[in-house]
């Protein structure tokens, strides 16, 4: 499967959380080389937001948030320049009200015209809709 890999999904490769076991299936598939899995190259940052925020939240203990991001990008997705993407996820951005951070996801998986995996339902709900090539994971095995 060709894809863009949403933050949220690999989040769940290192925490707890529902869609956990579908997240970690993709991960090792990965490995395996049975997927080609893309994101832009904003997603680390995004992966140590979410990790640190865990932190704030009490579900990790510092400095676990280093040791998950570590682990996160020991095998990540093949990244891609976040610039080229700014003008249409600005576009996205404007159009649906939505984050703009999301809307990298959605320009990338757009412009290379694969899906986009993710857990975030809120990024389902308001965006699914206009862009059809939105993946909920928990709809995979």
């Amino acid at each position: 499967m060709r894809a863009v890999l949403d933050s949220s999904v690999a989040i769940k490769w290192v925490l707890p959380e529902p869609g956990t076991p579908q997240a970690v299936r993709r991960r090792n598939e990965f490995r395996r080389g049975l997927h080609d899995l893309r994101a832009p190259d904003i997603f680390s940052v995004e992966v140590a937001h979410a990790l640190t925020r865990a932190e704030r939240r009490g579900v990790l203990q510092p400095p676990l948030s280093i040791r998950r991001l570590s682990a996160v990008l020991r095998f990540p997705p093949r990244f891609h320049p976040y610039l080229p993407l700014l003008p249409r996820a600005t576009a996205i951005s404007s159009t649906t009200r939505h984050g703009v951070y999301d809307c990298f996801y959605v320009a990338l998986a757009e412009r290379e015209g694969i899906p986009l995996v993710t857990a975030d339902q809120r990024l389902l709900n308001n965006l699914g809709p206009s862009f059809p090539f939105l993946v909920d994971l928990a709809s995979l095995p």
